[in-house]
């Protein structure tokens, strides 16, 4: 688990080296997540773009992607699969898929987000991350792209913040491969200061306009609570993440057998 420095691009992180079960790691190089691509210059980040990136899973709404399309590195396609298809509704899209709006709009961000609302609102959106068709056909795409041996190169998913559909989307990648229950949480967290700093000018207006600091931590931050709310929701509906995948995405054990192949690194073997 590997933050990249980047100008133009939020929350690069390479899941590479994540450690697995029985010494394995994860394979560096191959599945990277992030933030919107939107502003990605190459010749700002020249180390970004040599990251060989071939293929873009985009996990966002179609208005998220008209009003802020993706810059594509030299050579990738791009790859659609938008989670919250089914959750917009005429009041829009949640929150989680516009996060500069509602950090526009401080009277309407304490109206429907303020009191402890806005972690009710996130926990319910990890729940249907779980449950909704949309989400199960976006994340059924993401790890049949990442198990593609066709796919010709590295791997990139993001949303808009990558922290709320991508987490989710890592989180599911990194239990299929055999990681902790610890570890997929410490990567769940470990985004934090990445999206605080990328929104940081956005909170500091938010806050200077007299909206709650809370408000706006609960919709930037991620927490424990969000992503036990998505935990929950297997458990309840499936039993385990593995029967989720099979039985609510679809992807069979061939599939999944390929995605281990690609992305897990034996141990090393010891020094003699």
């Amino acid at each position: 688990m590997t933050a990249i420095p980047a100008h133009s691009v939020a929350n690069l992180r390479d899941l590479g080296g994540t450690p697995l079960a029985g010494g394995r790691t994860v394979r560096p190089g191959l599945v990277f997540r992030a933030g919107a691509l939107d502003r990605f210059d190459p010749d700002r980040d020249p180390a970004v773009a040599a990251l060989g990136i071939r293929t873009v899973v985009d996990l966002r709404t179609a208005a998220e992607r008209a009003e802020r399309p993706d810059r594509l590195p030299s050579g990738a396609r791009l790859v659609v699969a938008d989670v919250l298809a089914d959750a917009v509704s005429e009041s829009g899209p949640p929150a989680a898929a516009r996060l500069r709006h509602v950090l526009a709009d401080p009277v309407a961000a304490e109206q429907h987000l303020g009191g402890g609302r806005a972690r009710a609102v996130f926990e319910d959106l990890y729940r249907d991350l779980v449950s909704s068709p949309s989400a199960r056909a976006a994340y059924r795409t993401l790890l049949l792209e990442l198990a593609d041996p066709e796919a010709g190169g590295p791997v990139l998913f993001h949303c808009t913040a990558g922290k709320d559909r991508t987490g989710w989307g890592a989180t599911v990648l990194l239990s299929l491969l055999g990681a902790s229950a610890e570890v997929v949480m410490r990567e769940y967290l470990a985004v934090n200061g990445a999206v605080r700093e990328a929104f940081a000018p956005l909170i500091e207006g938010f806050t200077a306009q007299g909206g709650d600091p809370e408000v706006a931590l609960a919709v930037v931050g991620v927490v424990r609570e969000y992503l036990a709310a998505g935990l929950g929701e297997v458990s309840s509906r499936y039993g385990s993440m593995g029967a989720y995948v099979r039985e609510g995405l679809g992807v069979g054990e061939e599939s999944l057998g390929r995605l281990r192949t690609r992305l897990v690194d034996s141990p090393t073997p010891p020094l003699l």
